[in-house]
């Protein structure tokens, strides 16, 4: 019975997310926006001793979805990291979508190889 509960809760989410419309990012509107993530996550092996020695990630070739998930999570506090969540509270939908776009492009999934 929970299951056909969650089933129909799942249905209902997905639905109205589609009447909603999903938002469609512009990958060359991105490309104003791309300084603020190119210096850390476009050198390929650079770490980071802020707040902690970690390497970044590279974002190029990632699934928009992932990249406006965790922009979303930053800028809400769900994911921590200080530089990411003041990057991320500055971002409106439209910009998270836009660089998710940009970086999720076949032109970046190439450069990502």
């Amino acid at each position: 019975m929970m299951r056909m509960i969650l089933g129909a809760a799942l249905l209902a989410l997905a639905a109205t997310a589609h009447a909603q419309g999903e938002l469609k990012g512009d990958p060359e509107r991105a490309k104003q926006k791309i300084s603020m993530c190119a210096g850390c996550h476009g050198i390929s092996g650079y770490k980071t001793a802020f707040p902690q020695v970690y390497s970044v990630p590279r974002l190029g070739g990632q699934h928009a979805a992932y990249i406006v998930k965790a922009l979303q999570e930053y800028k809400s506090g769900n994911r921590s990291h200080p530089s990411m969540r003041a990057i991320a509270a500055s971002l409106s939908n439209k910009d998270m979508a836009d660089l998710a776009a940009y970086y999720a492009s076949d032109t970046m999934k190439s450069a990502a190889k």
